[in-house]
């Protein structure tokens, strides 16, 4: 756990991968696509400071060791949540898939928390094998991956009739936290493919499933707060937000972080380092020391305090996903229930007050 002037946070990094993107697990003749998606997320690397830049040979594969010492011995995480993206079109043993996490995992119990995956545009057959999945890693969640290409399709909605039977099966199976990918794109994915609009339609027909959304729609972050604020079971997932935005634009990382606190709430926040695009020891640490900058800009969000960092650093996604949490690292009944669907908020006067 991470300690700083006598508080002690537990860290759950609720957004990770162990992936292979190198030329070896490129598919013949799909090479441009597999070299350019790889390439576009190194870029995104260069948003955090200089020294936590890799070169493009480690970035495309690193090993098992860089993972658990990066993530676990340097990066202050007592608990990381495997999010597979399969990306099978470009690579041939997939990008980042349930298996490979879930081997790692079998190697470090108690570390990390396999989710699967389900795609629904394989049919039945693709159903067969998101049930077995299920059946060996036991996962209590999913990552969706809505703007993935597949035999000539560049994308697919949470609306869609057949999305809507794997989640209702997901449902029957134990599922309960759906990680939903919407944020910035990768090349050549479409950007289109990732817009926040189909969550509002999932999350109301699916209210007792948890649609966590991963990098908060950027860069459509009001559609996504307006969304957020009507549905009680939607929780914003800060992967980019902190790793692209904290160190790079850091006034428009405090408007992002005032809009999701005075519409989303503290409850409903969950850290992701998005390892290994960034690393989570600078973002931890730079988080726990963060504060709105100076200036009447920021004056009408809402204040920031440890008890806002413990939620949103673990707390929150440790009562997603039924870990344990220290006694040490525990907050005071006072300061709420982590993770409570009764964050959603409307405003009166510019003041939060709980439905």
């Amino acid at each position: 756990m991470y300690e700083k002037d006598g508080q002690k946070y537990f860290i759950v990094d609720s957004h990770m991968h162990y992936w292979d993107a190198s030329p070896a697990n490129w598919v013949q003749g799909q090479e441009n696509y597999a070299k350019g998606w790889i390439d576009c997320f190194h870029a995104y690397q260069s948003l955090g400071p200089p020294e936590t830049h890799w070169s493009i040979e480690h970035f495309q594969k690193y090993s098992e060791r860089d993972l658990m010492k990066d993530v676990f011995e340097d990066g202050h995480v007592d608990v990381a949540v495997f999010q597979p993206t399969y990306l099978k079109s470009w690579y041939t043993e997939g990008f980042n898939t349930t298996a490979k996490n879930g081997e790692l995992a079998d190697k470090h119990p108690g570390r990390f928390v396999v989710n699967s995956r389900f795609e629904p545009r394989g049919g039945d057959a693709a159903m067969a094998e998101f049930e077995a999945d299920v059946e060996r890693w036991h996962p209590k969640g999913v990552k969706l991956y809505t703007a993935e290409w597949l035999d000539g399709s560049r994308g697919w909605t949470l609306k869609d009739p057949e999305a809507y039977r794997f989640l209702a099966r997901a449902q029957e199976l134990g599922i309960k936290n759906v990680h939903v990918h919407k944020g910035p794109t990768i090349w050549p994915l479409d950007k289109d493919a990732f817009d926040v609009s189909d969550v509002d339609h999932a999350a109301t027909d699916f209210p007792e499933l948890n649609f966590i959304v991963e990098h908060v729609g950027l860069p459509r972050i009001e559609d996504f707060c307006f969304m957020a604020t009507q549905e009680p079971n939607v929780y914003a997932g800060l992967s980019v937000v902190i790793g692209g935005l904290m160190h790079a634009r850091p006034r428009f990382f405090a408007k992002v972080m005032g809009e999701l606190l005075f519409w989303v709430g503290e409850d409903k926040m969950t850290f992701g380092s998005d390892y290994g695009i960034w690393e989570p020891k600078w973002q931890v640490e730079g988080f726990v020391d963060w504060d709105y900058p100076a200036g009447d800009e920021f004056s009408d969000y809402p204040r920031v305090n440890v008890a806002t960092k413990k939620k949103i650093l673990g707390l929150n996604a440790a009562k997603l996903y039924d870990l344990e949490v220290p006694a040490e690292c525990r907050l005071p009944v006072a300061a709420g229930i982590p993770a409570a669907r009764e964050d959603a908020v409307l405003v009166d006067g510019g003041v939060k007050a709980t439905v």
